[in-house]
C-alpha cells in the first residue's frame, strides 16, 4: 500500500464541489488516446523524461501492466494531488530528477533533489494524463542512500532553488551520471545501432566545482496590478522590495537569493551590489526585470616589459598593482568598467595579474582570457560560462581536430602533439559566434573561415582575431545565409577540411545538415549543450544514408552541481564517401526539436544553459598538485602553460 498523508492547508475547501482525482481520471480516460506523442516536442525535457520513465517501467516489467491499467481504469489507487507519499528512488533521469515507482501501481513518481537509494517523502502535485508518471515536490529524506552526502551542500537555497540538482552528490557520482546521460541520449535519439556508437568516454571534470560561472542573470517580478497601473498612467505600487533571484523548483515563484556559490567571486560580489541598487532605485521600475552580472577580466602582464594587454600598461606598473588597487586605483589609468574597486578580485595566473570585476550593462564589452587568447564580447551575448574547464576543453579539441593524438608510450616525448596524417589544412567554424574556436585554432590551419548568421557576432569575431595576431588572410569571418551557409567555402577542399559545429540547444536544422552532407568535409567536430539534439543530428550524419562514423564521444562537465552536460562528438568521413558536388545530401529527415527547458537565448541566437528557470549560468586553469592529466596525450597539464 502507498503510505499517504494529506497535507494541511493546500486544498482548503476549493475541491469540495469537484470530482475526486480518480473520478476525474476516468472522465479523461476516453480522451487519452486522442493525446498523441507528437504534442511533446522531440528532445525537450518532457520527451527525455518520458523515455526515461518508460525505460524504468520496462526494467521492472511494468510497461504492459501500465498500458492495461490505463485502458481499464484499474490503476485507480493513485494518491490524490497534494498528498504526501513515501517512495524509494530507483534511478536518476537525464533531467536530474529522481524516479521511483509508487507501490501497488505501475506509475513512476518524479521527485527532485534525490539520489538512487534514497527513501523520501514527497508531495504529489499532479498526475500526467497521457504518460505513466506523476510529478512530486521533495519534502524530506526518510532514509539516506549511501550515495547521498548532505555535508557537500554549500548553498542555503538548495532543494528549493531550481538551479542546482546534485549538490548532495560526490563529484565521481555526478560525472558517472553525466556519462549515462550521453549514453541514453544516443540510445534514445540517434536511431543508430549500438554497433555504430563507440564506447562513451568518461566525463571530463571541471577543476572548479563551485565558483565557476562567469555570468548570472537573477530577476524580479513586476509589482501587483502593474499592467493596470501602466494602462491608467499610475506609478507602480511596490509593496516593499520584491524577491530578487531565481525560480523556485516546480513553481513560477521567484526566490529571494542573496548569494549564489556557483558564481565566480567577482560575479557574487556584483550580485550583492545589484540587489542593493535595485532596492534603492525600485521606483525607477514599472515592471519586473532581469539583472545581468557578467565577469570582466583585465590582464596586466607582469614579466614582459614591452607587452600590451587590454589594460594598456606594462610590467613596471604591474609590480605595484596590488598596492594601487587598494589605495589609489585612479593612478592606474585603466578602465575597469566599474565604479566599485572594492569589489575587485585579484588573481595571478603565472603570466599576468588578472583583475576581475562584474559588469551589469548588457551593451558593455566584457573580456575573458582562454590561455593567452583574449576574447571581447558584448556582456549580454553568449560566451561559454565556465572558465575553469574551457581551456582544457579547447586543448582537447586542438589535439583531436585533425586526428586522434598518439597514445603515450615510454619513448613518446610529446614533441608532435598535433600530427596531421590526413593533411587537414582548412577549418570551417559554423555557428562561430565571437570566434572562440576559429580564433583559438587558427594557427593550426592554412585557412580558417568563421560563419554566423549574426552580423554582430561576425564583427566581434573579426576583432578578436585581429587582437590575437591573426591576419585576415589566415582567418576571415562572414555573415552567412542560413539557406546556403557553405556558399563561402566551396573553394575549400573537402578532403582537407574540418568543420566545427556549436549550435544552440535546438541543434542543427534539416537544411544545415543537408548542406553539410553535400559539402562532406573530412572531419566534423560537434559541440553541444544539448546532447539529445546532438544525438539526433549525429544519427543523420552517421546513418545508413550518411557519410560519417563516430570517432569519439564524451561529456564535459561545464555545469557542476546540475544535470547539464556539454557533449563533444568527433566524426570522420567514411572512406569512399562522395564529396562536395559528387553526391546529393543523404540521411533521414530531421525533425525539429522543441526548446529545451532551462535555457536562455541571447540576441545572437545562442543559448546559455540556465542555473535554474530564468537564472544564467576562479582563475582559468589548474595549478600545483591539483593539476589533472590532460586528455591531450595523458601528460600532466599545468594551467600556467599554453599549447
Amino acid at each position: 500500500m502507498v503510505e499517504t498523508r494529506q497535507s494541511n492547508g493546500n486544498q482548503g475547501g476549493r475541491q469540495s464541489n469537484k470530482r475526486s482525482f480518480n473520478e476525474g481520471k476516468r472522465h479523461f480516460k476516453r480522451n487519452k488516446k486522442q493525446k498523441t506523442e507528437s504534442a511533446v516536442a522531440e528532445g525537450s525535457n518532457e520527451d527525455v523524461l518520458i523515455r526515461d520513465v518508460r525505460e524504468l517501467l520496462e526494467k521492472h516489467s511494468l510497461s504492459a501492466r501500465n498500458e492495461a491499467s490505463s485502458e481499464d481504469g484499474s490503476n485507480s489507487n493513485l494518491p490524490e494531488p497534494f498528498t504526501e507519499v513515501d517512495v524509494e528512488i530507483q534511478e536518476l533521469s537525464s533531467t536530474g530528477d529522481g524516479l521511483g515507482i509508487l507501490p501497488d501501481s505501475s506509475q513512476v513518481l518524479v521527485v527532485p533533489f534525490v539520489v538512487p537509494g534514497d527513501k523520501v517523502r514527497a508531495k504529489v502535485i499532479r498526475h500526467d494524463r497521457s504518460h505513466p508518471y506523476s510529478v512530486a515536490d521533495f519534502v524530506k529524506v526518510i532514509k539516506s542512500s549511501s550515495k547521498r552526502d548532505d555535508d557537500l551542500i554549500r548553498c542555503q537555497y538548495f532543494a528549493k532553488c531550481s538551479g542546482c540538482q546534485f549538490q548532495m552528490m560526490s563529484e565521481a557520482d555526478q560525472l558517472a551520471h553525466k556519462k549515462t546521460i550521453v549514453e541514453k541520449a544516443y540510445r534514445h535519439f540517434s536511431k543508430l545501432p549500438a554497433s555504430k556508437v563507440p564506447t562513451i568516454g568518461d566525463t571530463h571534470p571541471s577543476h572548479e566545482r563551485y565558483g565557476y560561472r562567469t555570468k548570472l542573470t537573477p530577476h524580479f517580478d513586476a509589482p501587483p496590478n502593474a499592467r493596470r497601473d501602466r494602462r491608467q498612467g499610475n506609478k507602480p505600487n511596490w509593496e516593499g522590495v520584491p524577491n530578487i533571484g531565481f525560480m523556485q523548483k516546480g513553481t513560477r515563484k521567484t526566490m529571494d537569493i542573496e548569494d549564489c556559490p556557483i558564481g565566480t567571486d567577482a560575479v557574487r560580489k556584483g550580485l550583492k551590489r545589484e540587489r542593493k541598487r535595485v532596492a534603492k532605485e525600485l521606483d525607477k521600475y514599472s515592471r519586473g526585470a532581469t539583472i545581468l552580472c557578467r565577469q570582466h577580466t583585465v590582464s596586466i602582464d607582469k614579466d614582459n616589459p614591452g607587452a600590451r594587454t587590454n589594460s594598456g600598461i606594462g610590467s613596471t606598473q604591474a609590480r605595484t598593482i596590488k598596492k594601487l588597487l587598494k589605495s589609489d586605483v585612479d593612478k592606474l589609468d585603466i578602465d575597469f568598467k566599474t565604479e566599485h574597486p572594492e569589489d575587485f578580485i585579484m588573481e595571478d595566473d603565472g603570466f599576468s595579474y588578472l583583475v576581475k570585476t562584474c559588469i551589469t550593462n548588457p551593451k558593455e564589452i566584457s573580456t575573458e582570457y582562454v590561455g593567452r587568447h583574449r576574447f571581447d564580447n558584448p556582456a549580454g551575448a553568449f560566451f561559454q560560462n565556465n572558465e575553469a574547464i574551457l581551456y582544457p576543453f579547447l586543448l582537447h579539441i586542438k589535439s583531436h581536430i585533425r586526428c586522434p593524438p598518439p597514445k603515450p608510450t615510454p619513448s613518446y616525448t610529446g614533441a608532435d602533439m598535433h600530427p596531421n596524417p590526413d593533411k587537414i589544412t582548412h577549418l570551417v567554424d559554423a555557428y562561430c559566434g565571437s570566434g572562440l574556436f576559429s580564433v583559438y585554432l587558427a594557427d593550426m590551419f592554412e585557412k580558417t573561415i568563421g560563419i554566423d548568421t549574426s552580423s554582430q557576432s561576425i564583427e566581434f569575431a573579426s576583432k578578436n582575431a585581429e587582437m590575437n595576431g591573426i591576419s585576415k588572410e589566415k582567418a576571415s569571418f562572414l555573415a552567412g545565409d542560413a539557406k546556403d551557409i557553405f556558399a563561402h567555402v566551396r573553394e575549400f577542399p573537402a578532403d582537407n577540411t574540418v568543420v566545427v559545429l556549436d549550435p544552440s540547444r535546438k541543434g542543427c536544422d534539416e537544411s544545415f545538415l543537408s548542406q553539410l552532407l553535400a559539402f562532406a568535409p573530412k572531419r566534423v567536430v560537434y559541440v553541444s549543450c544539448n546532447v539529445h539534439t546532438q544525438a539526433r543530428d549525429v544519427g543523420v550524419l552517421c546513418g545508413d544514408e550518411g557519410r560519417y562514423e563516430i570517432e569519439s564521444l564524451m561529456g564535459w562537465d561545464f555545469f557542476p552541481q546540475t544535470a547539464h552536460v556539454e557533449a563533444l562528438a568527433i566524426l570522420k568521413r567514411r572512406d569512399g564517401a562522395k564529396t562536395g558536388s559528387e553526391g546529393e545530401s543523404g540521411g533521414r529527415k530531421v525533425e525539429e526539436f522543441g526548446e529545451g527547458q532551462g535555457e536562455e537565448t541571447d540576441a545572437n541566437g545562442k543559448d546559455d544553459v540556465q542555473n535554474g528557470d530564468g537564472a544564467n549560468e576562479t582563475s582559468s586553469g589548474h595549478k600545483g598538485e591539483d593539476a589533472p592529466k590532460s586528455l591531450v596525450t595523458g601528460i600532466e597539464w599545468d594551467g600556467n602553460k599554453t599549447v
